[in-house]
Order: structure tokens, then sequence, then C-alpha cells
């Protein structure tokens, strides 16, 4: 996928100018401070935002996104919310189980923490057929032994995955390739 001179503003506040990069398979994290364009970037290129200027090219059709709120149907368990992405009881098991999960399967989100709630939003995007897998700070409100397990889930992926990140430990752990946001 291949972005040319993108442009987003919000008002006066012009938060992506004339950004390019191309994205091809594996990891690629967004790193920088708070305010320079991660989120707007993922939204853009998830078509949530339209920008004013640029192109983005060889856009995978299917794309599945984790917003940075967990966005999870509070009348469902958390099976039933990674279920329904997928319409695949046995995968959404899976998915659970492998974020450590599967005691909470019939749990709704308001009694889970904000880091289960965290892992069922994780479990649900992966649980998408998607082409391309868009992460906002996926991995926010766990700890590093957490995410140390969690990641060969991101690795072992075919597909292209682009992910938010303040965290230089999870850098560390995630590995990809890193595009400073706040360097460009």
């Amino acid at each position: 996928m291949k972005i040319t001179n993108l442009c987003v503003s919000f008002g006066e506040k012009k938060v992506l100018d004339h950004f390019s990069a191309e994205f091809g398979p594996g990891i690629t994290l967004l790193t920088g401070p708070s305010g320079y364009g991660k989120t707007t970037l993922l939204h853009t290129i998830a078509g949530l935002i339209t920008p004013e200027e640029g192109q983005i090219t060889d856009r995978p059709e299917r794309i599945s996104l984790m917003f940075q709120d967990d966005r999870l149907f509070p009348w469902l368990s958390a099976l039933k919310n990674i279920e329904i992405v997928c319409d695949d009881e046995a995968k959404a098991r899976q998915l659970l189980e492998a974020v450590e999960l599967g005691a909470e399967a019939h749990s709704r989100p308001a009694s889970l923490s904000g880091g289960m709630r965290r892992r069922v939003a994780f479990a649900r995007a992966l649980a998408y057929p998607a082409d391309l897998l868009l992460l906002d700070e996926p991995f926010k409100g766990m700890d590093l032994p957490l995410i140390k397990r969690l990641a060969p889930l991101l690795k072992n992926l075919t597909i292209p995955v682009i992910l938010s990140s303040h965290s230089p430990e999870e850098q560390e752990i995630i590995g990809g390739n890193i595009l400073e946001m706040d360097k460009l």
C-alpha cells in the first residue's frame, strides 16, 4: 500500500501535511507523541476520514481496525463480541483462549477490567477476515509480560499490520518497521 502527499486537517490544525509512506508485509509501528497523527493516519487508511489532498493506492478492501477505545457491545459476552465479526464460535473461543481470557467467555464487558476489555477488542480485530490489520494502541493497560505472550499473535500473521504505540518497550517486543511520526 502506498500513501502519497496525504493532507488531513481539523479546523486550523494540520495533522498530516503531505504525508507519504509505503507499507509492505509484516508489522509497521507508528510511534511519536500524542498529536502527531498516528490515529488520524489509521482512520484515514481505514476510510473513516477523507483527506483534503493525497491518495492511498493498493489499499486492501477488507480492513480490520481496533480503535483506541474498546467499542465492545455491552450486551454481548466476551465470546459473542468476537464471534460477531467472524461468525465462527470455535474461532472466537480459540482467540479468547489465545488472549488468555477463556474463563471469561460468558462475561460481559462491564465485568471485565480495562486490560481485559482491550484483549477482547484485540481478539475481535484478529477474528475479522481482513487483508490489513490496523491497531490503535492495542496493548494499552497491559503489562509487559502479557504483551510478550500476546506478541506472537501479531508476528505470526501473514497480512500487513500497522499499529500505533507510545511505548519503547512495546516496540522492542513487537519489532517490525518503525515509522516515527514526529520525525516526518
